[in-house]
């Protein structure tokens, strides 16, 4: 009989099951192993898409041990966390960079790339000539790799195709997508495409013209900008970001990755809900986001690719700052779909420990998309989201590559079995 059509479901046998709930209670900073909430030989209930309970199984109530069709999974020794939130993705692409990969591998700039039409342009030819069907298709299946990992939250960003008719396209495909809770972004701003002369001119644009049309479809409740020096310039990026909070967009921000361009500081101004990459801020930018609600989305990958410097994680850390992690998956910089190596380059190049990479990963992502009264933990009235690992929590984010056997709960719905 199929799961998925459950009232209620008993996941019992969780060797060890971590919580996060003093990593929720603490809204994601200063974590410590103790925060993770470690139970052993734990229960779960997982009640249509809610938690409904949680503890050792032997102090599973009486009401619930006696409940009718109440359904029992032997999870089979596994452990439980929260399903993972992966918060920033450009996952909606057409055609590859891998020849462009080499290029610059061997020395041929990024601009010289950019003179032939390479670079996002590329990126963006492709995905403006694709159809809908085709983005569908396409990103479907990265979807499911994303699921199979054990992502369960999963944010999209449109981006690559910059103009009105096929920017719909894109956020149009964002929602067609099946399996994990999807987050659609808007980021129009994310390049300056060729039927426009300045940065300004295109903001301009997609104010007046864009966003009341995907604030009127619903196709996306947040906003982006690539604010960065030789990019969309700081003031102007400020004055698009307030449009589109008065549209009722929730926004956010790359911020300060090949420069400090102030894109941090716009961020705290205004509160966004993110600034994502922060590699270049100094003690100043750190100490004010500290004070603020913004969450620092850390994208290591992106910096491997490019061969950059890391973000600050420690500083930002130990000053109080809230982070999350993510893949930046994209055709250009961060080609990869990998959790495993996220979180291992965060806690090879970042000095994050295993438990703030773990937190950074499930409630310091839920807060970068304003989910954590939902997501990001497994505590009663939350969504049933979960994951069971056929290993110790200590061996997450420890070898690349690594395909451990996973069940996922994605809204009480079990919808990847690695053994199915």
């Amino acid at each position: 009989m199929c799961l998925n059509k459950c009232m209620g479901i008993l996941l019992k046998n969780i060797s060890t099951l971590l919580t996060l709930q003093g990593a929720a209670a603490k809204s994601g900073r200063h974590i410590k192993e103790e925060d993770l909430g470690i139970l052993h030989q734990a229960s779960v209930i997982m009640d249509k898409d809610k938690i409904a309970w949680v503890g050792p199984h032997k102090k599973l109530p009486k009401e619930w041990a006696k409940k009718k069709g109440l359904r029992e999974l032997d999870m089979k020794g596994k452990t439980v966390l929260p399903g993972f939130v992966e918060c920033h993705t450009h996952l909606i692409f057409a055609g590859d960079r891998a020849a462009e990969f080499e290029m610059r591998n061997q020395g041929v700039s990024y601009q010289e790339i950019a003179a032939k039409g390479g670079g996002i342009l590329s990126t963006m030819k492709e995905t403006r000539s694709s159809s809908l069907k085709d983005l569908v298709a396409t990103g479907q299946k990265r979807v499911d790799h994303f699921l199979s990992q054990g992502v369960t939250t999963l944010e999209v960003k449109s981006g690559y195709a910059l103009n009105l008719k096929d920017e719909i396209k894109v956020l149009q495909a964002v929602q067609a997508l099946k399996g994990p809770r999807t987050v659609s972004t808007f980021l129009g701003a994310h390049a300056l495409p060729p039927e426009y002369k300045s940065y300004e001119e295109y903001l301009t644009f997609l104010s007046e013209k864009v966003l009341p049309v995907v604030a009127k479809k619903k196709l996306a409740r947040r906003v982006d900008v690539f604010i960065e020096k030789g990019f969309f310039p700081v003031e102007a990026s400020e004055r698009y970001l307030r449009r589109a909070q008065e549209l009722g967009f929730e926004v956010l921000i790359h911020a300060d990755q090949m420069s400090l361009s102030g894109g941090s500081d716009v961020a705290v101004r205004i509160g966004a809900l993110s600034g994502d990459h922060l590699l270049q801020v100094e003690e100043k930018e750190i100490r004010n986001l500290a004070k603020s609600e913004v969450t620092g989305v850390l994208l290591p990958t992106a910096d491997l690719y490019t061969k950059t410097k890391y973000p600050p994680a420690r500083a930002m850390i130990d000053a109080g700052v809230r982070v999350a992690l993510a893949t930046d998956f994209n055709p250009g910089t961060s080609p990869t779909q990998d959790l495993n190596l996220v979180g291992l380059l965060a806690r090879l190049e970042m000095k994050m420990s295993l438990p703030e990479v773990i937190a950074a990963y499930t409630v310091g992502a839920a807060h970068a998309l304003n989910l954590h009264k939902e997501v990001g933990s497994i505590e009663v009235g939350k969504s049933a989201d979960i994951i069971g690992i056929d290993q110790g929590w200590s061996c997450l984010f420890y070898s690349v590559g690594e395909a451990a056997e996973k069940v996922v709960f994605s809204r009480g719905k079990k919808v990847f079995d690695f053994l199915n």
